[in-house]
């Protein structure tokens, strides 16, 4: 009977695992496609397939989803920057993988670039009651802080610059030709193809790793 009773426990749990995760990935599609103000809970339960009080059960109400679900989207890329290895990379593949990664992932899930739109709308009113948003950020400054000192010490980085600062320069090299990607085209005929912004993220390898390289 006991072994029955934690099987069932083990089977609840990835119940409520895969329900709260279909629940987040549902409302990152609907806040970021509609905004704060148009996003409606009933869709984002049926688009999760589970039912509107079941939804209020685990988040609470609308405000309290969009807080877990802003915070999700900083979860899963600091998740995908986790299994770039960095620390087994050299200093200027570190960076490259980074900028790739950084790209690909704006260019893949365009929730997330319009999930940071909808918050800085909002004057970042809900990212600052996220409780441990300085956590889940510093899990990659700790490793691209190791790859800069890495740099510094083979001689390759000559810049003293600090983790914060090459993540914005990585984070607005990336951000920009997506996050404008349809006037871009429009104004300029600037590819926003897949081939078009990997060329981009490749020159834009160029300029960090260059600027990291000069003594400055």
């Amino acid at each position: 009977m006991a072994r029955r009773t934690a099987v069932k426990t083990k089977r609840g749990t990835r119940d409520a695992e895969a329900s709260r995760a279909a629940i987040l990935q549902a409302a990152l599609d609907e806040f970021s496609s509609v905004g704060y103000d148009g996003a409606r809970v009933d869709r984002i339960a049926a688009e999760a397939g589970l039912s509107k009080p079941l939804l209020y059960d685990y988040f609470g109400d609308k405000d309290e989803l969009y807080k877990a679900a802003l915070r999700e989207a900083y979860v899963q890329i600091r998740a995908g920057e986790e299994k770039l290895h960095l620390d087994e990379l050299t200093p200027e593949d570190a960076v490259a993988a980074l900028v790739m990664f950084t790209m690909t992932h704006f260019r893949t899930r365009p929730w997330f670039i319009t999930m940071l739109n909808t918050e800085n709308l909002r004057k970042g009113s809900s990212v600052g009651s996220i409780g441990d948003r300085r956590e889940i950020q510093s899990k990659l400054l700790v490793k691209l802080a190791d790859v800069l000192e890495r740099g510094r010490r083979d001689g390759v980085f000559l810049r003293e610059a600090r983790p914060v600062d090459v993540y914005l320069l990585i984070a607005s090299l990336c951000y920009f030709p997506v996050s404008n990607r349809f006037t871009l085209a429009e104004v300029f005929g600037f590819d926003t193809s897949e081939e078009g912004l990997n060329a981009h993220a490749r020159r834009a390898t160029e300029a960090v790793i260059g600027w990291l390289k000069q003594n400055g």
